[in-house]
């Protein structure tokens, strides 16, 4: 893991957004950075499930956009 990132900023992004913006994030399984598109299109609430793109774990994905435009990232490792 990038000693400049601290373990939550791997998992929280928030940033301004536009429609289709990429978005890095680390897998919560083996901790792989993965890109990631937001589409702001699909509403302030979204949730999916994607695979990790190295080891094909898949981790729910959980998307808020805020009033302000401010994107927040969580992701969580099925049970």
């Amino acid at each position: 893991m990038d000693d400049e990132l601290e373990e939550d900023d791997a998992l929280e992004h928030e940033a301004e957004t536009s429609i289709d913006d990429v978005y890095d994030v680390e897998c919560p399984y083996c901790g792989a950075l993965n890109e990631i598109t937001i589409d702001a299109s699909g509403g302030a609430s979204q949730s999916y499930v994607e695979d990790c793109q190295v080891c094909c774990r898949p981790w729910e994905v959980e998307v808020t956009i805020d009033d302000a435009g401010r994107v927040s990232i969580e992701l969580t490792g099925e049970a």
